[in-house]
């Protein structure tokens, strides 16, 4: 089971998330790190083996242009980007097509559910961004989605994960905002059993609630083959050598 930490962005500065509730968020303490600067984060995340890290640009999911000094200085500790920037259409999704071809660093745009108003700008991102680089988010509170789109506000998680399956997505992740920081456990574990019996092809993530080895350990049964994971890293819960990082390089510098 891959483990990739996650850090959120918030006014410049990593937070620490609590369920969804975004209001709540403040500056994350962690044993990894000495303070919540991206920089200092980025490269506590490097030394500790990762190499992939998943940022989520808070202020941009909110309506705000991405923090592009923040991701360049993530990028630049060495990390690959999971990058969550509040796709919500077509220009959004272009300027960060755009950005990824001069970021070889951008390892996927995820395309959240949250954010996008419906299947069918879903498809049309997907096909500026490409298949390979795109990354759907099939956001859930508590196992129901959250989402704009009237149709889909009525819609199973299993049927809309489908329709962006069908749209052209090979990258899912399953993320129940309201188990976030929470040490709750994942709470989806039957869902994601769901999606890899009925989509063998496709690669899905889980993120929500992981606190120890043991629940990655329950993921990976779940048949995920990647952890979405931050309160436990920056709390010591779970260590990175019990996340199973290695390092992929030489080690990073100072960025």
């Amino acid at each position: 089971m891959r483990v990739i930490p996650v850090m959120d962005l918030k006014d410049g500065r990593v937070v620490r998330a609590v369920a969804g509730e975004r209001q709540r968020y403040q500056p994350v303490r962690s044993v990894l790190a000495g303070d919540p600067r991206p920089r200092t984060v980025a490269t506590a995340f490097r030394e500790a083996g990762f190499d992939t890290v998943y940022v989520a640009d808070l202020d941009a999911i909110g309506g705000a242009p991405p923090n592009w000094l923040a991701l360049q200085t993530i990028a630049a500790c060495g990390l690959d980007l999971l990058l969550d920037a509040g796709v919500d259409g077509i220009g959004r999704a272009s300027q960060l097509a755009f950005y990824a071809q001069d970021q070889p660093r951008i390892a996927g745009v995820v395309l959240g559910l949250e954010s996008l108003p419906g299947p069918r700008l879903l498809a049309a991102c997907v096909q500026v961004l490409g298949r390979r680089r795109s990354v759907f988010s099939l956001d859930l509170r508590r196992g129901r989605p959250i989402t704009c789109w009237p149709d889909w506000q009525q819609a199973s998680p299993g049927h809309i994960a489908a329709q962006a399956i069908a749209a052209g997505i090979r990258r899912l992740i399953v993320l129940d905002l309201a188990h976030v920081g929470t040490a709750a456990g994942p709470q989806r574990l039957e869902l994601c059993r769901q999606l890899r019996a009925e989509h063998p092809a496709v690669e899905i993530l889980a993120g929500g609630g992981v606190r120890h080895r043991q629940d990655l350990e329950h993921l990976a049964a779940a048949g995920c083959s990647a952890a979405l994971v931050a309160s436990a890293l920056h709390d010591g819960t779970l260590a990175p050598t019990a996340a199973g990082s290695q390092p992929t390089g030489p080690p990073a510098s100072r960025c």
